[in-house]
């Protein structure tokens, strides 16, 4: 039996764990072709061949990649597209999910987990989001995806402060991005995760998950949703993090640091 023609190519960084290797799997389960990249090659490897257990002949190509590297995200993302040219195909969706969880109340002699958060969370971001833009202008058209975070709709404090400001950072740039390109064939969404079991947040064993935690899987087929419907802007799951995300938004202070 001839193997169906995937509907789209997806490139995934930070693919190797958590909410990008499950994207990668519910993004396969619907057909479509995978671009990932990460820096645990390894991880890459198995999650390739799990995803080709499942569905036999699917494409999915790889590469190694360290977004701090910035030179060497333009050189992935360009081979990917050349690869796809080859084949008479585009890049259609580029989803930024790469990302760090580092980070310490400001002021309290960690710096360096501060700065490594914002250089991979901001910068690394704005690395991947000119990449896919310089690929998406030439062909004309796209889906750029941004994978920012609940904490991105207001400051949060302590340890949570640098990691809420870059993930606000980056939905700037992306909506930035929406407003000029309004009209055209390139879209652009920004997707804000609330609470997703993932290894970014994992906790001990005897440890009591944060309340509102979304299995891996739950969370990520509502991110998958609101990718697939190239929803604009949107908090995930929708129950109860749209809700919650204007309570968020919009508490008193002091109701708002009993929430967080």
């Amino acid at each position: 039996m001839t193997q169906p023609s995937p509907r789209k190519t997806i490139l995934i960084t930070g693919a190797s764990s958590g909410l990008g290797a499950e994207m990668a799997r519910q993004f396969a389960d619907a057909g479509h072709a995978l671009a990932l990249c990460a820096r645990r090659t390894d991880r890459l490897e198995e999650l390739r061949a799990d995803i080709q257990a499942a569905h036999p002949g699917h494409p999915v190509s790889i590469r190694a990649l360290d977004v701090n590297d910035h030179d060497r995200v333009f050189e992935v993302f360009g081979s990917f597209a050349e690869e796809l040219t080859a084949e008479g195909r585009t890049l259609d969706r580029v989803i930024v999910n790469a990302g760090l969880g580092k980070g310490a109340p400001l002021g309290t002699g960690r710096f360096d987990a501060n700065r490594e958060t914002a250089m991979t969370n901001f910068v690394g971001a704005l690395a991947q989001t000119e990449a896919a833009m310089e690929i998406f202008r030439a062909q004309e058209h796209g889906h750029l995806v941004m994978i920012s975070s609940i904490s991105a709709v207001r400051g949060m404090p302590k340890s949570m402060a640098t990691y809420a400001a870059t993930k606000a950072g980056v939905a700037h740039l992306a909506e930035g991005l929406r407003a000029e390109l309004h009209g055209s064939a390139i879209k652009v969404s920004v997707i804000y995760p609330g609470y997703i079991a993932s290894e970014m947040n994992q906790t001990g064993p005897s440890a009591t998950p944060p309340p509102l935690m979304a299995s891996t899987r739950r969370g990520v087929r509502s991110m998958v949703r609101a990718i697939e419907a190239e929803r604009p802007s949107t908090a995930v799951p929708r129950v109860p993090w749209g809700p919650m995300s204007v309570l968020i938004k919009h508490a008193p202070l002091p109701l708002f640091r009993k929430l967080v």
